[in-house]
């Protein structure tokens, strides 16, 4: 088990009134107690708190006037991962259970269903399991180049394929897309982690359903997937957003400093 220390804060300007939704809080999920949390908006504005579609990602909801606006989360998170064995093997459709199979579905990001035969062609002769998922990983690593900056909201994985440089999002949506492909479920998490290198960001990365069981691959390595702190899960970032915003906003800042404590 480890523990990280989470400070987040981001920082916005509004030129008129808005309506924000935040999805910044570590999520409840059987790999993680929450030890402490605290989260503040400056100036003060009362917060409306629920649970997205997937049941596993909090949401928190205000209403915020002109001017500058900060919100502040703070929290300290054990993480327990269990570990994978590495021979998880991939189940077919009959075994799934019903709420998995959406996962193979393609979405807004993950077009699965446009790359059927390059996924074929690239890793259909692999033997099947979690070996074929990390090769999927290597692969990534070794095709798309990670440069900060390189894509924005719109980015899908078509868009990556063709340009072959991306971020973690693009990274973790072409996994995902890959293992659809190969009817393999899959679904996208966003995090907080910490970096041996600055600067601190929020993280994606994506987890697969292999042996019975979600198994968590990072095809960037920028950080164990042991350190993760989930946030929040969905079928793409679509469904993951920390940020939604209703109104003429400009973000000035964003930190989410994440500090790893000592066991």
């Amino acid at each position: 088990m480890k523990n990280l220390r989470i400070h987040c804060e981001l920082d916005y300007i509004a030129s008129s009134n808005a309506d924000y939704l935040f999805s910044i809080q570590a999520a409840y999920h059987p790999w993680q107690q929450i030890l402490n949390e605290n989260l503040i908006v400056e100036p003060f504005s009362p917060l409306t708190f629920g649970m997205g579609p997937t049941g596993q990602n909090r949401l928190a909801k205000m209403k915020g006037g002109l001017g500058k606006l900060r919100i502040m989360y703070d929290a300290t998170v054990a993480v327990d991962y269990p570990l994978p064995t590495g021979f998880e093997e991939e189940m077919s459709i009959e075994q799934l259970p019903v709420e998995v199979i959406p996962y193979i579905w393609s979405s807004r990001y993950c077009e699965s269903d446009a790359i059927l035969q390059m996924a074929s062609r690239t890793f259909g002769s692999l033997p099947k399991g979690y070996q074929r998922v990390e090769a999927i990983c290597q692969w990534i690593r070794d095709n798309i180049v990670y440069q900060p900056g390189a894509s924005s909201s719109t980015t899908s994985t078509m868009n990556v394929l063709v340009n072959r440089v991306g971020v973690c999002r693009d990274f973790a949506h072409l996994g995902i897309t890959f293992c659809r492909a190969l009817n393999i479920p899959a679904r996208f998490v966003t995090g907080y982690t910490w970096y041996r290198d600055p600067p601190s960001d929020f993280h994606a990365i994506f987890e697969v359903y292999l042996g019975g069981r979600w198994i968590l691959f990072d095809a960037t390595q920028l950080s164990p997937v042991t350190d993760l702190v989930r946030i929040a899960t969905g079928k793409d970032a679509a469904d993951t957003s920390f940020a939604t915003i209703f109104g003429s906003v400009k973000m000035t800042r964003m930190d989410p400093a994440v500090t790893l404590l000592a066991d």
